[in-house]
């Protein structure tokens, strides 16, 4: 059987143009079991279309581990780590996961109590929810009547001394069924964004660039992102903002000398936007949270001055500063009608290209309602690639 590609199930609230290209539903294969000549085949048509899923899979965590390493056959540890999330419980990230002890490139994550799973006897497990990160939250009345939040826009990247991966598959075991909710972004648009109870949200890195002003293109093709040591544990004490997208600046992050012990040479600086090994195109990939100084070049010698941003290059190390930038830069590409927000099934797998979306939780669980994934990612035996020096001539 040939494989098959199926647009994804869009909500009114999409705008299909801005879709055409992104995500694709994929029939005719197993993901747990590809040939070679299968699985060149998908490779490809991940980094045409960023997300793939794949309906009714039997998935092994030995299988989810494999079809992960393919896509980087000389990767090892899981995103963060093996059996670590910073090597430190002071991490944000540290009750989110739970590894699966045979196959450690593999995390259990979801909500509930799970008991006998895969070699864990119990694991109690908690969906990250805005009201513990966000600066504000959505009233508990408002709550009870179906108000969320994105929780945390983000890539799946230690940010400090591993690099990012290339792709992350998330595999859906238990999805518990419920009213839908209402995403609010409560930044004063009014915008607001139906939503399946429990979904994972996607845009399109690519889009995110693309719909960016020319000066925005300018100064995104120029800069590089240096993120802070330990950053799960550097912004541990710190708010996000209503929108989930990046921190508000209250002077909450612990200071450098507060985090555990680390080295210049592992702390990450990288490109704001990533190179498509494929199409070539550019993906604006930056975790807004982790960010703690840009670093912008000069324009190009004969480049238009007037209206550019930074046209001498600069350091910027004010956190108030990067942030209000990224924001600027990210914010609009996050816009409703521009989220793919997975309405989960049992057996979905979702594979997505790590280094071309961003993605964020949503949603709150009760704390009786069982939900069970498999997620794996891996750091990638190389970064990203930045800007060719054409790419910087036709957008500088």
């Amino acid at each position: 059987m040939a494989i098959e590609l199926v647009s994804l199930p869009l909500p009114p609230s999409a705008d299909a143009s801005k879709f055409a290209d992104f995500g694709k539903e994929v029939r005719g294969v197993n993901p747990g079991a590809l040939s070679e000549d299968e699985f060149k085949q998908i490779e490809e048509l991940l980094y045409k279309h960023s997300a793939l899923l794949f309906r009714d899979c039997e998935l092994t965590p030995e299988q989810q581990y494999a079809l992960t390493k393919a896509f980087d056959p000389t990767s090892e540890n899981y995103g963060h780590g093996n059996n670590k999330t910073e090597g430190t419980k002071k991490s944000i990230l540290h009750p989110d996961l739970k590894t699966i002890p045979r196959v450690p490139q593999v995390q259990l994550i979801g909500n509930g109590t799970v008991h006998d799973h895969e070699g864990l006897a119990e694991a109690k497990l908690k969906h990250p929810s805005h009201t513990t990160f966000h600066k504000t939250r959505v009233s508990p009345a408002d709550e009870a009547a179906g108000a969320t939040r994105f929780y945390r826009w983000h890539i799946d990247a230690a940010l400090y001394d591993l690099n990012p991966p290339r792709v992350t598959t998330l595999y859906g075991l238990v999805v518990p069924q419920g009213t839908p909710q209402v995403c609010r972004y409560d930044d004063g648009t009014g915008d607001v964004l139906p939503v399946p109870l429990g979904t994972t949200a996607f845009v399109s890195g690519k889009t995110m660039f693309d719909i960016l002003p020319p000066e925005l293109k300018s100064l995104a093709v120029r800069t590089r992102v240096r993120y802070a040591p330990h950053p799960y544990v550097w912004m541990s004490a710190a708010h996000a903002m209503p929108t989930g997208l990046g921190i508000e600046s209250e002077g909450l992050e612990l200071s450098y000398d507060e985090l555990p012990p680390w080295k210049e040479e592992a702390v990450k600086t990288l490109p704001v936007l990533w190179k498509n090994p494929v199409t070539g195109a550019l993906h604006f990939q930056v975790h807004p949270c982790g960010a703690a100084e840009l670093i912008v070049a000069p324009l190009p010698a004969g480049a238009k001055r007037e209206g550019a941003l930074y046209p001498d290059g600069a350091h910027i190390k004010d956190l108030k500063t990067v942030r209000e930038l990224l924001y600027k830069m990210q914010r609009p590409a996050i816009a409703p009608a521009l989220v793919y927000p997975h309405d989960w099934r049992e057996k979905d797998l979702v594979v997505f290209h790590n280094r071309g979306v961003l993605h964020s939780v949503v949603g709150a669980f009760a704390p009786d309602q069982v939900r069970a994934f498999h997620q794996c990612n891996l750091a990638a035996s190389d970064e990203p690639a930045g800007p060719s020096a054409e790419d910087v001539e036709r957008w500088a």
